[in-house]
């Protein structure tokens, strides 16, 4: 690959490992261009690919939408976002990435959709070329079933890797993406908490409400950041999809985005 401004290619432009659920390796980063235009003329509208109304039985095939277009617009919005605010006097080495393993939480939900090689997430990585905090950044997007049934619950998980400059302000702003949806309120504003298996890093978390049709949805999103890696995180289950938001337990959702974490972080061999 050409050297680009910002010095030889590292680590992160190396194709992740193939597995028997991976479609293909990521995309190959874009040639510099024009710095990203403002956010309000970016084309956010995405999300996971349209599906037909499903019948009333299977509501959580409209909540996976719904969430994997929330979490998915978080991404694009860390990026943009992101870059008004980096600081520091250089980049973390590259160290780790994310992998999407064929299961998470000790095996309790299955990979169904790996979108990282999708249209969108490349426009995600074009986006990050050039922009000031960001290097090397690779979409790491993928939404999950309940015990191989998306009827029961999903995960998604909607982050990137690379070299970040301010890992608080990428874990903000994912955050604040998620929270502009179309028809999206924040019920709990975000909170910061510090559980086991997170290595001393932050999570946030915050409850928001998306209205669909009739129907007011409770999505509890979380997300970390750190000096390689960041993602936000939502599970939704039937149990939980139309839960008073005062009820949403987020120290357990916490400790759930840390678990995910701990099981995509991979470290650079």
């Amino acid at each position: 690959m050409p050297q680009g401004p910002y010095g030889p290619p590292n680590p992160y432009n190396q194709p992740p490992p193939q597995g028997p659920y991976a479609p293909g390796p990521y995309a190959q980063q874009q040639p510099y261009g024009p710095p990203p235009v403002p956010p309000q003329q970016q084309p956010y509208g995405w999300g996971a690919p349209p599906v037909a109304p499903p019948p009333k039985r299977r509501p959580l095939v409209v909540i996976l939408a719904v969430v994997g277009g929330l979490v998915a617009l978080g991404v694009a919005g860390a990026v943009m976002r992101g870059v008004e605010e980096a600081s520091g006097s250089g980049y973390p080495d590259a160290e780790y990435t994310l992998d999407l393993p064929r299961t998470l939480l000790d095996g309790r939900y299955e990979l169904a959709r790996n979108l990282s090689d999708s249209e969108a997430a490349r426009t995600i990585e074009d986006q990050a070329v050039g922009a000031p905090g960001y290097k090397d950044v690779k979409a790491a997007v993928a939404q999950y079933s309940l015990g191989g049934d998306d009827t029961k619950g999903t995960l998604v998980v909607s982050g990137m890797y690379g070299r970040f400059k301010n890992p608080d302000r990428v874990r903000e702003s994912l955050l604040d993406g998620a929270a502009e949806g179309e028809d999206s309120q924040i019920a709990i504003s975000a909170q910061d908490f510090h559980p086991d298996g997170a290595d001393g890093t932050t999570v946030t978390c915050e409850v928001l409400t998306k209205d669909q049709g009739d129907t007011k949805l409770t999505v509890p999103i979380c997300a970390w950041g750190d000096g390689n890696t960041g993602a936000a995180v939502a599970e939704l289950t039937t149990a939980t999809a139309t839960t008073d938001p005062l009820e949403i337990d987020l120290d357990k959702a916490a400790a759930t985005t840390a678990q995910v974490r701990a099981e995509m972080r991979k470290p650079i061999r």
